[in-house]
């Protein structure tokens, strides 16, 4: 969903990153069978420390689905939880980026 919408997020000078509990290795699996080019980052080692901290790692020790957009200055602006199945809207995403570019 996120790679069909590159060049809108280009427009809003947003870079889209995953964070998955996954290995490296399946992620990068993950990565060429979808044809996903933007950075998938593994948050193996410790088990799901970097989720466990944003608060979405649920107690199967898996990540919910959850949207951060962090601000230039590293300050989280908007969250976004869904339970893992669910997919959120992009344009309530692009709403949000619309808003930080004020």
């Amino acid at each position: 969903m996120y790679e069909r919408e590159r060049a809108r997020f280009d427009a809003f000078n947003a870079q889209v990153v995953g964070v998955s509990t996954d290995s490296r290795f399946a992620n990068a699996a993950w990565a060429a069978q979808l044809g996903i080019k933007f950075p998938l980052l593994s948050d193996f080692y410790p088990h799901g420390a970097v989720t466990e901290r944003y608060g979405v790692l649920n107690p199967r020790g898996m990540p919910e689905r959850a949207i951060f957009v962090v601000d230039k200055d590293g300050i989280v602006r908007y969250i976004d939880v869904h339970l893992l199945k669910e997919a959120p809207d992009p344009a309530v995403l692009f709403a949000e980026l619309e808003k930080l570019a004020g």
